[in-house]
């Protein structure tokens, strides 16, 4: 009868302790993290406050990516590949979007400012679009507390930009 019951597979796993890597960063910096449920793309959100405690304003939205087995392409990019869909979604966020790939066989995590990523591509629009898309994630964007750290920087230059419009 065991065959029958639901198990809790790696892949389960690997998506908690990812999810609990990039909180554990983003508490470190005396900073909110707020898990999305469900979480139709934003996996989790992260509220930042100033040197005197102050909520700053605006949040930084995250996508999540766990796995045991990172593609490497020629030594310097982790290839993912995301649906179209989700594409779609953070190109037209005004919230910054932070793609985050975790290596469960490691314990460590690299990062993407998606719009900044997806704007940088160019798309055909006389073409209908493909199902998924291929990005790159620079192995040298190592996920540790600066990182989240530049992530409200990003925050603060994507809404002076607005701003200024």
């Amino acid at each position: 009868m065991a065959a029958f019951r639901k198990r809790r597979t790696r892949e389960h796993v690997i998506a908690d302790l990812s999810v609990n890597h990039v909180e554990r960063l983003i508490l470190r910096c005396g900073w909110v993290p707020r898990r999305s449920y469900p979480d139709y793309g934003v996996d989790m959100t992260m509220e930042s406050y100033n040197a005197d405690g102050e909520v700053e304003n605006g949040t930084i939205l995250m996508q999540i990516k766990a796995t045991d087995r990172i593609v490497v392409v020629k030594k310097k990019a982790i290839a993912v590949r995301l649906d179209w869909r989700d594409l779609l979604f953070w190109l037209n966020e005004s919230l910054v979007g932070i793609l985050v790939i975790y290596d469960g066989s490691e314990d460590r995590a690299w990062w993407l400012h998606l719009q900044e990523a997806l704007r940088a591509m160019i798309f055909r629009i006389d073409r209908a679009p493909p199902e998924t898309v291929t990005l790159h994630v620079p192995l040298s964007n190592v996920l540790d507390e600066a990182a989240i750290r530049s992530f409200a920087k990003l925050r603060d230059a994507a809404a002076a930009k607005t701003r200024d419009v």
